[in-house]
């Protein structure tokens, strides 16, 4: 059974840091690349960082250089390190896999969504 357990959200002021944590079935873990999406309503979600099995990672534009995504293969889960957020960060926070081929990453998430967790960048 496919499981996604995202935790580490909440409410934090421009600049501030938060860091996120995706717990994962072994079944998903550990074939796959994984990545952080993000969603706010009326939009679609987003791929914003992801990782490969091997640790290569990938940052959209809008976050690279404040993010940092890192994975722990022993106890299958991936994180997000958030510094200098902003209040466009704001958004529901979810992991999922990637596909990544060569050079490449694809948003190609599983069918199955965890509850996600919440950022809020407010002042």
């Amino acid at each position: 059974q496919v499981q996604l357990v995202e935790s580490g959200g909440g409410l934090v002021q421009p600049g501030g840091s938060l860091r996120l944590s995706c717990a994962a079935s072994g079944s998903i873990f550990s074939i796959n690349a994984m990545g952080w999406y993000r969603q706010v309503p009326e939009k679609q979600r987003e791929l914003v960082a992801a990782i490969s099995k091997d640790g290569s990672t990938n940052y959209a534009d809008s976050v690279k250089g404040r993010f940092t995504i890192s994975r722990d293969n022993a106890k299958n889960t991936v994180y997000l390190q958030m510094n200098s957020l902003k209040p466009e960060d704001t958004a529901v926070y979810y992991c999922n896999t990637v596909l990544k081929l060569g050079s490449g990453w694809l948003p190609v998430p599983r069918d199955y969504w965890g509850q996600g967790t919440q950022v809020t960048v407010s002042s």
